[in-house]
């Protein structure tokens, strides 16, 4: 399985696609949920997307709403406490989260993981530090990358545009005659 901490299309992958077709379907009525959930088991209202799920996890949970490092396995920790969730939404909510410049810059600097409540839990390894490290320093290339591209672009403009207006002064200098 692959960790949670990475960026990836889980969505395209056999297992989410496996586990969404499993028995997902959306939910109905509220008293769906099945009468073992904790009590203090937060009502999972049918979330449509991704970033609708994530806004819902992070109104709920500490670690969300925080942005600690999330325990290996937060996934489980999740359905647990949601059974009626859909594990492919979960999936790329949690991709979102997990990708987001927050959450890297949390990691980069993290020793220790949090479960939903906020309590310490694992450390964090170096190989995750360093992958988010990876990660941050990549989109801040690109960034540069496109903005330097942008500034080009807008050098070049500008040099057209000088160059179609000496352009018109030269025409209109000799079609005087």
């Amino acid at each position: 399985m692959k960790s949670m901490n990475t960026i990836s299309n889980v969505a395209d992958t056999p297992e989410a696609n496996e586990n969404n077709d499993a028995g997902t379907a959306p939910e109905t009525s509220a008293s769906a949920a099945p009468a073992s959930a904790p009590a203090s088991a937060p009502a999972a209202p049918a979330a449509d997307s991704p970033r609708a799920l994530l806004k819902q996890l992070q109104q709920e949970f500490e670690a969300f709403r925080n942005c600690l490092p999330l325990e290996i396995g937060i996934d489980k920790q999740l359905l647990a406490r949601m059974p009626s969730l859909n594990r492919k939404l979960m999936r790329a909510a949690l991709g979102i989260h997990t990708g987001s410049m927050r959450y890297l810059r949390a990691m980069e600097k993290a020793t220790v993981r949090y479960d939903l409540d906020g309590k310490p839990g694992a450390e964090v390894t170096d190989t995750h530090r360093l992958h988010a490290k990876e990660l941050l320093q990549q989109r801040f290339k690109k960034e540069a990358e496109r903005k330097k591209a942008e500034r080009d672009a807008a050098v070049q403009q500008e040099a057209e545009r000088k160059r179609q207006e000496k352009l018109q002064q030269l025409a209109s200098k000799f079609s005087k005659k």
